[in-house]
């Protein structure tokens, strides 16, 4: 026989409760850490910034419609001027994306512009790495 007979009659030696979770318990980590936080802090994100939308927003909905904001709505929808004289309503938990910021005036009224702070056209992460400005700025 290929096992000796000292090793057979000692049963094989089983594994505890706690090496047997240990496997699951170290998977369900990774997940959390690799899946599900990165999730909350994306939908967290998206919370402040639909909350944040402001009058003179240029924003971009999920259906990919690009407008600036005429008018916020006490509930959750939108006034969004899509073309010269075209207005549509929009649900605020649509939009994927505020593409430049009004500042606001120092009455907490939105200012005028649709000019990202910083005066930079492009918007977003290229705007604040300092792409789009013109020389001199």
């Amino acid at each position: 026989m290929l096992i000796s007979p000292a090793y057979a009659q000692a049963g094989g030696g089983g594994v505890g409760l706690f090496e047997g979770l240990l496997p699951l318990i170290i998977i369900f980590v990774v997940f959390y850490v690799l899946l599900i936080r990165p999730q909350q802090r994306k939908a967290k994100q998206h919370r402040e910034l639909v909350a944040s939308v402001r009058r003179g927003d240029v924003i971009v909905t999920g259906g990919g419609v690009v407008g600036k904001v005429t008018k916020v709505g006490e509930t959750d929808d939108i006034t969004v001027e899509i073309a010269e004289g075209v207005r549509v309503q929009v649900v605020k938990g649509t939009l994927s994306d505020v593409r430049s910021k009004t500042e606001p005036v120092k009455g907490g009224a939105p200012a005028a512009g649709g000019a990202q702070s910083g005066g930079s056209p492009l918007g977003g992460l290229l705007g604040s790495l300092g792409f789009g400005r013109k020389r001199g700025e």
